[in-house]
C-alpha cells in the first residue's frame, strides 16, 4: 500500500474513533438526563394526592409537566376510571431516535390500580443530538480540510515525479530537451540536477557517435545504380523527423518510375539500370536549387527526397522542374511516360505510416493524370491515412449506397452554331455525409479493380437524374475512367443500358482521359463506335499531353476534344501554346471534331482563345461548378 493510501486510511481511522468517542460521551450524557427525567417524574407523581383515582384526571394533571408517548391507568374495580393514551409499541420515526437508543418507562402500583407510562425522549435526545451534530460537522470538516490539503500536496509531488519519469522515458528516444528544474523543487531538486547533468553528457557523447556513424553508414547504404541512399537510410531519416524535439516542417516527394518492368522485360536489365540512372539524374538536376544533399531509392522503382523548411507552394517549383526534365528525357526513348511524382507536407510530429500512405495516394492520383504528371496532397482528410484496405471497403460501400452527388459546369459556346453541353462532376461522400476526395476515390477504385462498378453507378445515376428531372434540358458530359472504356464487358453493358434510354443517351457525352485511351487504340475505337450506335458522343479530356495525340485522334475520331488546362494557362503570352492550339483547331475542323478549351481563368485567356476559333470555353472565369440541388430528386 502506498504512502498516500496509508495516510488516508490512518486519518480515516483516527477521525472515525474521534467521532465515535464524541458519540459515546453524548450517549452517556443522554442516559444520565433520562434517569433524571424518570426521577423527576416519580417525585412529581408521589406528591399528587387529589386525583380521586381517576385515570383521565391523573393524565391531564401530569401532562401539564410531562410529555407522554404512552399513558395507561387501570383501576382494579371500576373500569370507568381506566384511561389509556398513545401506544406502547416503539416508534422510530424520528432520526434522533435511531441514533440514540433510550427508553423512559415507569410502572407504579396503587392500592386500587396500576399506572404504566413512557415519557417522550425528545427533550432528552434533542440536546445531545444537537451537540453531536455540531461536533460531527466540525470533525468531518477538519477531516476534509486535511484530506484536500494532503491531496493537493501529493498532486504537486506526483507531477514532479511524473515529469522526471517522462523525461527519463524519453532518453532512449534521444530526446535532449532541457530539464525544467522549476518543476522539481524541494526534495526532488537533486533529481533535477542529476537529470540535467546526465542530459548534457549523454547529448555530447551521442552527437559525436552520430557524426562518426553517419560517415560510415552513408558509404555502406548507397544504391550502386543511382548513387542514392537505400531504404534503410530513408527509414532512419523519416523516423528521426517524426521523433524530433525540434519543430520541423517541409515536404516529402515520392517519384515512381513508370516503365521499369516493361524496359527490363523488353530491353534487358542494363537498359533498365540506364533508365533508372537517367531518372536519378533528372531528380538531381531539379533538386539542385533547393539545397538537397541526400536522395533515397526506397524500392526498385520508387525514389524519395525531403525538402526541409519549405512550403508546398514553394516546393511545387521542384515538381515543375522535374516534369520538364522527365519530358525531355521522354523524347529520347519510346515510352512517353517516364515517372510520376507525389508530394505531401510533413511536420516533426507527423505519423510515419500516414505520411507514406498519403504520399503513395498522391502518386496514384498522378498516374491517372497523364505522362510524367505530379500531384500534391496538402492535408489529411481522414481517409488517405487508413490505407488501401480502408479505401477498398469505402469504395465498395460507396457503390452499394450510391453515395454521390453531381455538380455541373457549363461550357460557353464561342459561336451560335456550336451545340455545347454542361459537364457533370461526380462528388462522393461517406456514410457521415463528409465529402471524399474525388481524385483519390477514382485512383483507388482503379487500384482495386472497382472502377467498372464505380463507372456503372455514375452512368445509372446520371440516367436517373435526367429522366426524373424534365427541367434539366440540353446535353450533359459524364466522366468515366479510360480503363473502363477499354473493357469490352463494360462497353457492352453501357451499350445495352443506353439502348433502352435512346432519348436520354442522345444527350450524353462521355468524357474519357486521353492518356488512358492511348494504351489501346483498337479498344478506344470500338468504344467510340459503340457509343455512336446508341446516339451518345465521346469527348477526350486532357488532350495534348501525350506525344501520340495526333495519331490517336486521327484513328479514334472522337466527337469532342478538350484541351488540357495547361494550354489555356497564360496562352495570351505563350506563343508555343498558341501554335499548338491553332494547329489542333485547324486539324479538328477538317475532320469534324469540336475543340473545347478548359482551365480558362482570366479574361485575357478567354479573349485569346476566342480569336483562335475554339468551339467552346470552360473554366472558373466562365462559370464555377455548382451542385444540382434545386432539380436533383
Amino acid at each position: 500500500m502506498g504512502l498516500s493510501k496509508s495516510f488516508q486510511l490512518v486519518l480515516f481511522v483516527i477521525f472515525g474513533l474521534l467521532l465515535y468517542r464524541i458519540y459515546d460521551l453524548e450517549n452517556k450524557e443522554m442516559q444520565l438526563q433520562g434517569s433524571l427525567a424518570i426521577q423527576n417524574y416519580s417525585q412529581h407523581l408521589n406528591q399528587m394526592t387529589e386525583w380521586n383515582e381517576d385515570g383521565e384526571a391523573l393524565y391531564k394533571e401530569l401532562s401539564k409537566t410531562f410529555t407522554f408517548k404512552f399513558f395507561q391507568y387501570i383501576h382494579s374495580n371500576d373500569s370507568e376510571l381506566n384511561y389509556t393514551f398513545g401506544s406502547l409499541a416503539k416508534s422510530d420515526d424520528e432520526f434522533e431516535d435511531k441514533i440514540f437508543k433510550i427508553e423512559l418507562s415507569d410502572t407504579k402500583s396503587f392500592p386500587d390500580g396500576r399506572l404504566q407510562v413512557r415519557l417522550s425522549t425528545q427533550s432528552v435526545i434533542s440536546t445531545s443530538f444537537v451537540n453531536l451534530e455540531k461536533a460531527a460537522t466540525l470533525t468531518i470538516f477538519a477531516y476534509l480540510i486535511i484530506m484536500i490539503s494532503f491531496a493537493v500536496l501529493m498532486a504537486i509531488h506526483r507531477r514532479g515525479i511524473k515529469y522526471a519519469c517522462d523525461y527519463i522515458e524519453q532518453v532512449p528516444n534521444l530526446s535532449f530537451q532541457a530539464v525544467e528544474t522549476s518543476r522539481l523543487r524541494g526534495s526532488l531538486k537533486p533529481i533535477g540536477l542529476a537529470l540535467e547533468k546526465s542530459r548534457m553528457e549523454l547529448k555530447t557523447s551521442i552527437d559525436n557517435f552520430h557524426k562518426e556513424n553517419n560517415l560510415l553508414a552513408k558509404a555502406a547504404n548507397q544504391d550502386p545504380v543511382t548513387g542514392f541512399s537505400t531504404r534503410r537510410r530513408f527509414n532512419e531519416h523519416i523516423k528521426k523527423i517524426s521523433q524530433s524535439d525540434k519543430q520541423q516542417f517541409g515536404v516529402l516527394a515520392i517519384i515512381k518510375a513508370a516503365e521499369l518492368s516493361s524496359i527490363n522485360q523488353l530491353q534487358g536489365r542494363e537498359a533498365g539500370d540506364e533508365y533508372l540512372s537517367q531518372i536519378a539524374a533528372c531528380i538531381r538536376r531539379a533538386a539542385a536549387k533547393f539545397g538537397i544533399n541526400e536522395y533515397y531509392r526506397v524500392s526498385s522503382s520508387d525514389f524519395a527526397l525531403f525538402i526541409q523548411d519549405i512550403t508546398v507552394k514553394e516546393a511545387e517549383k521542384f515538381l515543375i522542374l522535374l516534369k520538364g526534365y522527365l519530358d525531355e528525357y521522354a523524347q529520347t526513348i519510346e515510352p512517353d511516360s517516364i515517372a510520376h511524382s507525389g508530394m505531401v507536407p510533413f511536420e516533426s510530429n507527423s505519423d510515419t505510416h500516414a505520411l507514406l500512405t498519403l504520399a503513395d495516394t498522391a502518386v496514384s492520383i498522378a498516374q491517372t493524370s497523364g505522362p510524367n504528371r505530379y500531384h500534391i496532397l496538402e492535408k489529411f482528410s481522414g481517409n488517405e491515412q487508413l490505407g488501401d484496405d480502408h479505401w477498398k471497403v469505402t469504395i465498395n460501400e460507396l457503390i452499394n449506397r450510391k453515395g454521390l452527388k453531381f455538380f455541373q459546369q457549363p461550357i460557353l459556346p464561342c459561336n451560335n452554331h456550336v451545340d455545347v453541353y454542361r459537364e457533370l462532376y461526380a462528388r462522393f461522400f461517406n456514410t457521415e455525409g463528409s465529402n471524399l476526395p474525388t481524385a483519390s476515390v477514382i485512383a483507388m477504385s482503379e487500384r482495386h479493380g472497382l472502377n467498372v462498378d464505380l463507372d456503372k453507378m455514375i452512368v445509372v445515376h446520371t440516367l436517373q437524374l435526367l429522366n426524373a428531372n424534365p427541367s434539366l434540358t440540353g446535353n450533359f458530359g459524364v466522366n468515366i475512367s479510360a480503363s473502363s472504356a477499354l473493357q469490352e464487358v463494360f462497353v457492352s453493358w453501357l451499350r445495352d443500358i443506353l439502348s433502352s434510354h435512346r432519348t436520354t443517351s442522345a444527350r450524353l457525352i462521355f468524357e474519357v482521359n486521353e492518356s488512358g485511351m492511348q494504351k489501346n487504340v483498337t479498344a478506344s475505337r470500338r468504344f467510340v463506335h459503340e457509343m455512336h450506335k446508341v446516339g451518345a458522343k465521346v469527348a477526350i479530356q486532357q488532350f495534348g499531353l501525350g506525344f501520340s495525340s495526333f495519331k490517336f485522334f486521327r484513328e479514334v475520331k472522337p466527337d469532342v476534344i478538350k484541351l488540357d488546362s495547361s494550354y489555356s494557362e497564360g496562352i495570351d503570352q505563350d506563343n508555343n501554346n498558341k501554335f499548338f492550339v491553332r494547329m489542333i483547331v485547324d486539324i479538328s475542323r477538317r475532320i469534324g471534331i469540336k475543340v473545347i478549351a478548359t482551365g480558362v481563368e482570366r479574361q485575357d485567356e478567354k479573349l485569346t482563345l476566342e480569336k483562335m476559333l475554339v468551339d467552346g470555353l470552360q473554366g472558373y472565369y466562365i462559370a464555377r461548378p455548382e451542385i444540382i440541388a434545386k432539380t436533383d430528386k
